[in-house]
């Protein structure tokens, strides 16, 4: 291998690393954001858990956030919780800096 295909690789893998830390946060950001709403909703335990769960997976229906934010809020709305689509991403601003804080911390 020459210098430029050592370096090839390591921004190659620099790049996998970094994608898959992204995914890590936003996956945790997800459960935090499943687990606020939950309690919003007077969910705990298991129910809770399985909530939080379910906003994690309903990211996986559309690139970008507004499934989650659409679920979130129409799950609150459901509940007769008055919480706009505003204060669903504030509240995910606010749960990615402590996302970021908990995965770097088990990197």
């Amino acid at each position: 291998m020459t210098g430029f295909d050592d370096r090839q690789k390591g921004f190659e893998n620099k790049y996998k690393h970094d994608e898959e830390l992204k995914f890590k946060v936003n996956a945790r950001r997800n459960k935090l954001l499943g687990e606020w709403a939950g309690r919003q909703i007077g969910l705990a335990g298991a129910e809770l858990d399985s909530y939080a769960k379910s906003v994690v997976m309903s990211d996986f229906e559309k690139p970008g956030d507004d499934d989650v934010v659409a679920k979130v809020a129409g799950d609150l709305k459901a509940r007769g919780i008055a919480v706009g689509e505003g204060v669903v991403r504030a509240e995910m601003e606010k749960l990615l800096a402590i996302a970021k804080e908990q995965i770097m911390k088990q990197a």
